[in-house]
């Protein structure tokens, strides 16, 4: 929210700091995203604050140079902003997340900017406009695919599991399953799980959407079904944890809350931060506690009060 960063006019050189140095820049974009992969999100909560200020003044020192890395601050914030339920700030940032990628002119940093806005979009609940981008997005980045590389293609095929997600929480079936489609058929061009530009992208993370997206339209037989099977272990911790609250929340709609409960713990040993904040996990023990006809057991009343539900 600082006034300096609205217009060129206002911007103030910080007399107490000196220059941005632009390596020193990178390698903290880097440390913040990598953080967030491993599900540390104290620590990016403390660091994005201060990126955004570093990459700002390297702006004002650097121009267009640092453009591309004040993009990636604002996704950074934009990521940590929507797993803490920040729907406004979020859409802020990413707006001006893409408002700086296009002065960089890097069509990569750009698809990664629009993916970040239909995040956005999806954390506001406004599901048609972020399924609208998802298409707009796709055809401007379409001239890039013919002789795309590896990066260009994670991107790209990030861009439609965002907008599957938005497909489905519109209740959307045909665009849902339009959109997985083509980031299927990215995945498979691209033959690998991979983590271009943070994005773990690959055959993988469209499996895992497409559990996500079969809870979104109520298909809860696909998830029990299709969950259980996808090894996540060559993915991110981000990617790994929020896959299993998916299937604990699949086993749950199914009634087999014992099983969701150890798929919940487990994931809390490798991510205790993560599950610990999401709306996921704390939903699912709020809807268990509730079930109890007689006291819960000592092992869920614990989880709860590690949540602060109690």
């Amino acid at each position: 929210m600082d006034y300096r960063q609205l217009s060129p006019l206002l911007a103030t050189p910080n007399g107490d700091a000196g220059p941005v140095d632009l390596g020193d820049l990178r390698r903290e974009v880097e440390a913040v995203f990598n953080a967030y992969q491993a599900s540390k999100y104290g620590f990016v909560a403390n660091r994005v604050p201060l990126l955004l200020a570093d990459a700002v003044q390297a702006v004002q020192t650097h121009g267009v140079q640092a453009q591309r890395l004040l993009a990636l601050s604002y996704q950074a914030a934009t990521s940590l902003l929507t797993k803490l339920g920040e729907a406004d700030l979020a859409w802020i940032a990413a707006e001006r997340g893409l408002v700086a990628a296009q002065q960089a002119g890097d069509p990569v940093i750009l698809g990664s900017l629009f993916r970040s806005v239909v995040h956005a979009l999806l954390s506001t609940g406004r599901y048609a406009p972020a399924m609208q981008l998802t298409e707009a997005a796709a055809s401007v980045l379409h001239p890039e695919l013919l002789h795309a590389n590896r990066t260009m293609l994670s991107i790209y095929g990030s861009l439609f599991l965002a907008g599957a997600m938005a497909a489905a929480r519109a209740n959307n079936r045909t665009r849902t399953q339009d959109f997985l489609r083509e980031a299927n058929d990215t995945a498979q061009r691209l033959g690998t799980d991979a983590n271009y530009m943070w994005t773990a992208f690959g055959p993988t993370n469209v499996k895992i959407h497409q559990v996500a997206a079969a809870m979104e339209l109520g298909d809860v037989q696909i998830a029990v079904d299709l969950g259980p099977t996808v090894d996540t272990s060559g993915l991110p911790i981000e990617r790994q944890v929020r896959h299993s609250l998916e299937v604990a929340r699949a086993l749950s709609a199914w009634n087999r809350t014992d099983e969701a409960l150890t798929v919940m713990l487990d994931a809390e040993q490798r991510a205790r931060e993560q599950v610990q904040h999401h709306y996921l996990s704390r939903q699912l023990v709020l809807t268990w506690m509730r079930r109890q006809r007689t006291k819960p057991s000592h092992t869920l009343a614990s989880l709860a009060q590690r949540l602060n539900l109690e």
